[in-house]
């Protein structure tokens, strides 16, 4: 198992839009899907999970509807809108963006500078 990783301020909501983008998932699997993705080194409080779900369906970046859960309990269940798809993209490539930048910083070498 990888070692725990602190998230990032604003790094939740990219996180929980690929979360989606997967499939619709209700609250507590978004949870399971970031954990399991990340090998179990991003753990997401419910506390935290659960605001930012409603704001991203605020934000008109999900969509949800009422279902019936694995363990035959009624769950909404959160999938991506075109918004959240765009946004997705969006976010990807600045986090790309920074991590090529982070990644040349932290691997310059003191003849480069």
């Amino acid at each position: 198992m990888a070692p725990k990783a602190e998230l990032l301020p604003g790094t939740l909501d990219l996180l929980i839009l690929k979360a989606v983008s997967l499939g619709p998932l209700h609250g507590y699997g978004v949870l399971l899907r970031i954990q399991q993705i990340s090998a179990g080194a991003l753990l997401i409080e419910q506390g935290a999970l659960y605001p930012a779900l409603y704001r991203l369906e605020e934000q008109h970046l999900l969509a949800s509807e009422w279902g019936t859960s694995e363990n035959n309990r009624r769950a909404k269940y959160y999938r991506l809108t075109r918004q959240g798809e765009k946004r997705l993209r969006d976010e990807t490539q600045g986090w790309n963006r920074l991590v090529a930048a982070m990644s040349a910083v932290l691997g310059s070498s003191p003849k480069e500078a």
